[in-house]
């Protein structure tokens, strides 16, 4: 068994650590396949092979609750402060196994098609092309704040129907809610979480009451018009669900957005390569969330016991398995130390696997592609200003800004 003494490079909480964390991942991976975490009472898993198996383990689950409860499962129930939160989030697709995963799933699937998302490809490389056009006018800017935010949460915001004029607070709600998912989130981080998921049920409550009354062509009209064989989604789902493509519809994607360029700017030879050969866009959005990864982290329950190289995880622990560290495993990755914009063989799992791959991909990827297009485009010049300064956070990981210039 790999002991927490074999994981001491493992500390999220240092400074230092979200800042480059991948020379721990390759301790982690020569160490072993299996590393127990004291501080956050987790089992770090840090190889691509056994991530991507342990995403389709029906032993594990995102949640216990369908089989367990709290007491039966050795856990204690959050406190009831914290409900607010917990309901918005544990209705939501992520947070849910079968059956109920899969119903809302084929559910939403029915209002969230391929088709939906190539009818968006328009209105996204407009956007794209207008904010990138506003950053040179102004001669540069925070790549964060003037197109990596504003492209994906207007896109979510006008799949769902939400009106311009309302579209300010979603942002912030969506930091406050994500908060939660970072490891050990304070009392403080808790209650903005809680205020931001009363917030946000509460006027898609509204949203959703008017679109009732008066069904548009958006998602939300979509989701209450989905049906299958009698099953509807009920208004708790549909929140939760919107909620959800929102978060997970922006936060990977923005963060893929900066952390991407801040590579990029690191990596002048594979720049200017992007730049004579646009054809290099699609391989370059998936090398870049391969080297960079968004989403670090991803958490799930031990429903039955499990063995991982010897080592038995008991029914009732929780395994970490590190998407950043598996993204830069030799064993699946040649060279993967190296950015390789014209990279062809990347089986990434940026987007996750099994029953939760990400169901708003396509989008991503078109929200990625557009922006970075419209940028070796518009802005060709495009280079760093300043130093960023990198978020403390290490779950969701990137940047407070990217001062660019032209």
């Amino acid at each position: 068994m790999a002991a927490m003494e074999s994981s001491r490079a493992f500390d999220p909480w240092d400074p230092a650590f979200p800042a480059d964390p991948y020379p721990a991942y390759e301790e982690l991976r020569a160490r072993g396949r299996v590393h127990y975490y004291e501080p956050t009472n987790q089992w770090l898993v840090p190889h691509h092979a056994d991530v991507s198996a342990l995403l389709r383990d029906r032993r594990l689950g995102r949640t216990y609750q369908h089989r367990f409860t709290h007491e039966d499962f050795g856990r204690t129930a959050p406190p009831p402060e914290h409900e607010p939160f917990h309901v918005l989030n544990d209705h939501g697709m992520l947070d849910l196994e079968p059956p109920d995963h899969t119903r809302i799933r084929r559910l939403v699937s029915k209002a969230f098609t391929p088709r939906t998302v190539e009818r968006l490809k328009p209105y996204v490389e407009g956007l794209a092309g207008e904010l990138v056009d506003r950053l040179v006018e102004a001669g540069g800017g925070d790549l964060l704040t003037d197109v990596a935010e504003p492209l994906p949460v207007s896109v979510i915001a006008e799949m769902l129907g939400v009106p311009d004029s309302e579209r300010a607070p979603l942002r912030p709600w969506s930091a406050d809610i994500c908060g939660m998912y970072e490891l050990n989130p304070s009392e403080d981080a808790a209650r903005r979480a809680v205020r931001a998921s009363e917030e946000f049920t509460e006027y898609l409550r509204g949203l959703i009451e008017a679109r009732r009354k008066e069904p548009a062509d958006d998602l939300i009209s979509g989701l209450i018009a989905a049906h299958d064989e009698g099953d509807r989604l009920t208004e708790q789902e549909m929140i939760s669900t919107c909620v959800l493509l929102l978060n997970a519809g922006h936060e990977a994607t923005v963060n893929a957005t900066v952390n991407g360029w801040w590579t990029l700017f690191r990596h002048p030879g594979q720049l200017a390569a992007l730049r004579s050969d646009h054809a290099l866009i699609p391989t370059a959005v998936e090398e870049l969330m391969r080297y960079d990864t968004p989403l670090q982290l991803f958490e799930r329950w031990v429903l039955d016991d499990i063995e991982i190289d010897g080592t038995t995880i008991p029914r009732g622990a929780e395994i970490a398995m590190l998407f950043g560290s598996a993204n830069r495993d030799a064993e699946v990755f040649g060279n993967p130390e190296t950015l390789d914009l014209s990279r062809t063989e990347n089986p990434h799992i940026s987007f996750s696997a099994g029953i939760h791959y990400c169901i708003g991909a396509p989008l991503a990827r078109l929200e990625l592609a557009a922006s970075m297009t419209a940028l070796l485009t518009k802005a060709p010049g495009l280079r760093l200003a300043a130093e960023p300064v990198r978020k403390p956070n290490f779950v969701i990981r990137g940047l407070e800004g990217l001062p660019v210039a032209l």
